[in-house]
């Protein structure tokens, strides 16, 4: 959330949670081509076959050829009941789907501006979601604070404390 780059590689150490596992059930079933690694020393999957769209549930972001696409994250939930649901109904519409996937599941919180447009963005496959933070106020003798509980998707926290602070130094903000 606040833009930090990566430890070292020193200080850095990756596991699998379950579910990461899960993921990487069937990866030696011959199921994806293999290609050589950056220095030939292994191979690895050209494309990484998981057991679950778990594209859906962690968001993507990218940009090829001109195009960009972002996709919002997901609940893993609500995911994984709208793909049973559409196995034993392949017929299953939007409306059907958005009964139990109402939306996104930002990591951050944060409250969606104009929730109306999210089916039409399902519906059509594009579209923007504006998203907003949530705060409330609290008042103390001597001063009413504004105190942020959600930050929308994507917003970098330490920006965003730079950037009250620029507004405090330039007395538009108390």
């Amino acid at each position: 959330m606040d833009g930090d780059g990566p430890a070292a590689m020193r200080y850095t150490e990756a596991r699998l949670t379950k579910i990461g596992e899960e993921m990487l059930e069937d990866i030696d079933l011959e199921t994806v081509d293999w290609r050589p690694n950056y220095d030939n020393s292994l191979v690895e999957p050209t494309v990484v076959p998981t057991r679950f769209p778990n594209h859906l549930c962690n968001g993507t972001m990218g940009i090829a050829v001109g195009m960009a696409t972002n996709m919002a994250p997901h609940n893993l939930t609500e995911v994984l009941d709208a793909c049973v649901m559409l196995l034993g109904n392949p017929d299953a519409t939007i409306d059907d789907i958005m009964n139990i996937i109402q939306g996104p599941d930002f990591p951050t919180g944060g409250q969606i501006f104009g929730s109306g447009m999210i089916r039409e963005i399902y519906a059509k496959g594009k579209g923007s979601i504006l998203c907003r933070g949530k705060v409330h106020i609290e008042t103390t003798k001597n001063a009413q604070l504004i105190v942020i509980d959600e930050l929308p998707y994507q917003v970098n926290k330490a920006k965003l404390v730079e950037k009250v602070a620029d507004l405090v130094g330039e007395k538009k903000i108390e």
